[in-house]
């Protein structure tokens, strides 16, 4: 996480076919970032994507 990180992150999962959709959630603003990914792909790498789409997208907002 950066070092103006503030908030609660919140992760949803979601199986599609052969992919997972992964949605990384700002708790304190509500927005969110969505990554798909192969099913089989590690739950820890996909997370820091998500996380890491979730950071940019604030910064680009200038919520962060």
């Amino acid at each position: 996480m950066t070092d103006g990180w503030r908030g609660a992150v919140y992760f949803e999962f979601q199986a599609i076919g052969r992919q997972v959709r992964v949605t990384a959630i700002d708790g304190a603003t509500g927005t969110e970032a969505i990554v798909i990914a192969p099913i089989g792909a590690a739950r820890g790498d996909v997370e820091r994507l998500a996380l890491r789409k979730l950071e940019r997208r604030l910064e680009l907002e200038g919520k962060l």
